[in-house]
């Protein structure tokens, strides 16, 4: 099923020969924590690279820097030092749900495809879609203060699959998800993929290593392959 129907989708192609849409060297990070102590540093020489029509995963231990790097990729945190490219556009789930307590979830939709910059006709066929695809249509005029936290996950990916973007930046997307919603999210990365674009997926532990086509582990600030 397409989410959004403004634009055709990409034609299948093969991950190892697609371009790079992602690509960050070098990334360094350390945060001050008081004035009369050393900075202590998060990244040291982190890098990942996502191609069209890749699923990649990012693990690494509570604590290791995962949260601090997807921000970075997403414009949300500056960086001290590194090499960053994203070409394409990119919708971007954190870990926290970005929500607002008196809004209705088609209210969200209203209010994000505005900031997208989205025609209405488009913010509506796609949010359709979303909430057909993700399962939770009967909560669309439902205040966020009123949702389930699982509720709330869906809403939260739902946001950012809106435009229909070339990379998704995912933060432990499926957190909160019961089993049929993890199936459906899985469903939906496969399309994605097929139809040529990409996603990169944060967790802090990788249970079905065969959904992804390379998992990187982030260790000592470093990332390596696993």
């Amino acid at each position: 099923m397409k989410l959004l129907q403004g634009r055709p989708p990409r034609p299948p192609s093969s991950a190892a020969d697609s371009p790079f849409v992602l690509e960050a060297r070098g990334i360094a990070k350390s945060y001050q924590r008081g004035w009369r102590r050393a900075p202590r540093r998060v990244l040291t020489d982190a890098g990942i690279e996502l191609r069209a029509g890749e699923i990649v995963g990012l693990v690494g231990e509570n604590g290791s820097g995962k949260s601090t790097l997807m921000r970075i990729l997403v414009g949300g945190l500056q960086r001290d030092g590194g090499e960053l490219i994203r070409t394409g556009t990119f919708g971007y789930c954190p870990q926290e749900p970005v929500l607002y307590e008196r809004l209705t979830c088609d209210e969200h939709f209203e209010l994000f495809g505005r900031a997208y910059g989205l025609e209405t006709g488009i913010t509506e066929r796609s949010r359709e879609g979303i909430y057909e695809t993700l399962g939770f249509d009967a909560y669309r005029t439902t205040r966020v203060e009123e949702l389930s936290g699982g509720t709330r996950a869906k809403l939260n990916l739902g946001l950012a699959l809106l435009p229909d973007p070339d990379i998704l930046l995912l933060d432990e997307p499926y957190a909160g998800f019961d089993w049929d919603t993890y199936l459906r999210f899985w469903k939906l990365t496969g399309e994605r993929r097929d139809e040529g674009r990409s996603v990169l997926i944060i967790s802090h532990f990788v249970a079905d290593q065969e959904r992804f086509d390379r998992i990187v582990e982030l260790r000592d600030g470093t990332t390596v392959p696993k």
